[in-house]
């Protein structure tokens, strides 16, 4: 067997490892620590917003690798980790749309399974063509067709939890920051790569993918409210991949844009995971189930001291609840 083969078998036991951790529950960690940390934890998820820190998530772009923003989610949901306000990019603002509405994980992950290049746009040998010769980019309209299916004329007001996108304005490199109005169309906007797929003209401008500009939306949660942000990314290793066609350079060139961006915005969460999908290719939709597998993963292997860091984060609230919380000091860590 191949080195390759081994580290692909060897990533596969872990993500069905994880998956199976998912659904059973873990050892419970009996040290006095450990019993502290659990009684911390569960007078934090059951402490309402406003009587605790309001807790963002913010997803990140990243086409087919953003999928393992739904095994992010299937984890943070099973340790009830409390999300209200949820910001998203790209990809990120498909997925964040669907969850501030209401879609269980489950669900977002079957719908991240059904996708393919032809779903969300005119993807097709003539298209392409038009494409590289600069004649016409690509079109994202079944896109938006298949979100007013899920939203219908739903705007950000009526979605369960509080929910921001990011699109840039082509003309004037300015960034759009959704919080109101239909939500189809502004994440339409935020999910438009730029040379790729069309402009989307919306309010008197053209918009294009927000990931040129803001690739993890933590700005974009704490106008939403969030005290505490946590960052789902979606990283790419662009040094593994040498472009072979136009097409490929373009994405190359998108890819490492977002990187940087990324990374410096990932700064300003307080918490990261950060899935390990940076071999996944842009638009490799046949490797999505990879991707959730991932996020998984990472997301199992960050849980506890994503805890932590939220619990620190709420100490003051903690203190002035009813109980055994004065002992919560002792849980800070080296």
């Amino acid at each position: 067997m191949s080195a390759f083969h081994r580290r692909r078998s060897a990533f596969a036991a872990a993500a069905a490892f994880a998956a199976m951790a998912v659904s059973a529950p873990a050892q419970p960690d009996m040290s006095s620590d450990g019993l502290l940390r659990d009684h911390l934890w569960s007078q934090l998820t059951a402490l309402p917003k406003g009587r605790r820190p309001v807790v963002g998530l913010a997803l990140s772009g990243g086409a087919a690798r953003a999928a393992a923003h739904t095994g992010v989610l299937t984890v943070l949901t099973r340790a009830r980790f409390p999300i209200d306000v949820v910001a998203g990019t790209s990809m990120g603002a498909i997925i964040g749309a669907l969850y501030a509405a209401g879609d269980p994980p489950r669900r977002l992950r079957k719908i991240m399974r059904s996708i393919t290049p032809e779903i969300g746009t005119n993807w097709g040998a003539m298209s392409l063509l038009r494409l590289v010769l600069g004649q016409k980019p690509l079109t994202n309209r079944k896109t938006e067709e298949a979100l007013i299916r899920e939203f219908g004329p739903r705007r950000f007001e009526e979605l369960a939890k509080p929910f921001a996108c990011v699109a840039m304005d082509l003309d004037s490199g300015e960034k759009i920051v959704f919080r109101d109005g239909p939500v189809s169309r502004a994440v339409r906007a935020s999910s438009s790569l730029p040379g790729i797929i069309e402009p989307v003209e919306y309010r008197q401008r053209f918009l294009v993918d927000g990931g040129v500009i803001d690739d993890v939306p933590v700005d974009a949660a704490k106008l939403l409210g969030a005290q505490w942000v946590l960052a789902s990314v979606t990283l790419s290793d662009f040094t593994r991949s040498r472009p072979r066609t136009a097409l490929q350079g373009l994405q190359q060139v998108l890819d490492i844009r977002g990187s940087i961006l990324a990374r410096e915005q990932s700064r300003e969460a307080n918490f990261v995971i950060e899935p390990a999908v940076g071999a996944i290719p842009f638009y490799d939709t046949s490797k999505i189930p990879e991707a959730i597998d991932a996020g998984i993963v990472a997301a199992q292997q960050r849980l506890p001291a994503a805890e932590e860091r939220l619990i620190l984060s709420s100490l003051p609230w903690l203190l002035k609840t009813p109980g055994p919380s004065t002992a919560a000091a002792e849980i800070v860590r080296k």
